[in-house]
């Protein structure tokens, strides 16, 4: 029995599974199904960057996912992610493969040095305004003006506010607008559905009320419906790791987004770099009133490591080796805090359960590891080395990848009551 293939989720809440190595969607599923409740799985989930590092079609990833779930004969809706997407020809390559679900990535048109600029006049943020006025003629709408969201903030839109929010965005506003009427074409051609999300959780600074709301406010107004946002949040979230920040603060500023969300919506706010942060998932789950997306990615490739570590030891070893020798290189396009010298290299740790530990169940050693992922996969040696351990342990794969994202879904759905 063939399950259906992938659709558009809607405001379902939902979980990315990026899969790497395309042999992680059994135990993704079997989380699902024990965990998972009312939250609904994309699959196939992958980026344009992932799938260059790891020499990966978008065919090959929807391949990968679409068999796992026809071998399990799955008959609920599923998503494909063709995630952070930059271009035209990006999305004609994953709308071939199928994708339905689209993550417009649009960080190369953000200024993300904006917050930074002074404000006097004359200063370098007015001179950064008038290089983007021409792209941001919406600044006049919103000035002067304070906007009362319901059940929610109060927004001024001061001259500042404005500037910078122009400066930092305007230009990622208008080329995702251009970039979304070709989704919808190239959609319509095929008679598909589809859906779109926005991500500009890449900069330094949080995404400001007046920046998430004058986004979510010029998509409508020209008539792109997007099904998620992923703003940039308080705190910190690097790969891999758990959440670092205020927790409370973190819920002040996400109820306050949600509420836009909601009024200029509604549309699912999204965690983004979302694997392992255990300590939010229950209260963005409630204060979003389920209205979520998570998308995780390299936690499943560590979760294959584990294997690896359990049933050939010496090849984890020689992974980590070579990660360590990747890692001031690989992390460069990554938010990671790991530093090598605080955490010993494989030939000082005997013991291959500690040494597991350092690398898989601490920050530092999960961090090396996590960025390192495209560089070990392509290896003409480790790359078909992991694989062939999976390969010969596809029990111990699902088991470790159940258990891991158990505790995922088990969190999330606790705070929507499930």
């Amino acid at each position: 029995m063939s399950a259906p293939g992938p659709t558009p989720l809607g405001l379902a809440p939902s979980f990315g599974f990026g899969d790497r190595l395309g042999t992680a969607t059994p135990g993704h599923l079997a989380a699902l199904m024990s965990k998972g409740g009312s939250i609904r799985g994309i699959f196939a989930q992958q980026s344009i960057r992932e799938m260059t590092r790891t020499r990966r079609t978008p065919q090959q990833v929807m391949a990968a996912a679409q068999q796992a779930l026809d071998r399990a004969d799955y008959s609920h809706a599923w998503g494909a992610d063709a995630d952070h997407l930059k271009t035209p020809a990006d999305v004609d390559l994953t709308a071939a493969a199928g994708f339905v679900f689209f993550t417009i990535d649009p960080s190369e048109h953000v200024d993300p040095q904006a917050d930074t600029y002074p404000a006097e006049p004359g200063a370098l943020l007015e001179q950064r305004f008038g290089n983007v006025r021409d792209q941001a003629t919406w600044v006049g709408s919103y000035l002067g003006k304070t906007l009362a969201v319901p059940n929610g903030p109060q927004i001024e839109f001061d001259p500042v506010t404005v500037q910078r929010a122009a400066v930092k965005y305007g230009r990622a506003i208008a080329h995702t607008i251009t970039l979304a009427r070709h989704i919808a074409a190239v959609m319509a051609k095929r008679g598909k559905a589809f859906e779109i999300e926005l991500s500009v959780d890449e900069t330094p600074q949080p995404t400001t009320l007046a920046e998430h709301y004058i986004i979510a406010d010029q998509l409508r107004q020209a008539g792109v419906q997007i099904v998620s946002l992923a703003p940039r949040y308080v705190g910190d979230f690097e790969k891999g790791i758990d959440y670092k920040g205020d927790i409370a603060a973190f819920e002040r500023s996400l109820a306050d987004h949600a509420a836009i969300a909601r009024h200029l919506g509604p549309y699912k706010l999204s965690l983004h770099s979302g694997s392992d942060k255990l300590s939010i998932y229950a209260s963005f789950a409630r204060i979003t009133s389920g209205l979520f997306h998570v998308k995780t990615a390299g936690t499943s490739y560590l979760e294959a490591l584990r294997v690896t570590s359990r049933h050939q030891p010496d090849l984890f070893r020689k992974i980590v080796d070579f990660a360590r020798g990747r890692f001031e290189t690989d992390k460069a396009t990554y938010h990671v805090s790991a530093a090598l010298g605080r955490v010993p290299a494989p030939a000082q740790v005997a013991d291959q359960a500690r040494l597991e530990k350092l690398y898989l169940d601490q920050n530092d050693g999960r961090q090396i590891l996590h960025v390192t992922f495209g560089s070990v996969l392509t290896d003409a040696q480790l790359g078909p080395a992991v694989h062939q351990v999976l390969k010969e342990n596809p029990q111990t794969h699902l088991e470790v990848l159940q258990l891991h994202f158990e505790k995922h879904l088990a969190a999330l759905t606790s705070g929507l009551g499930a």
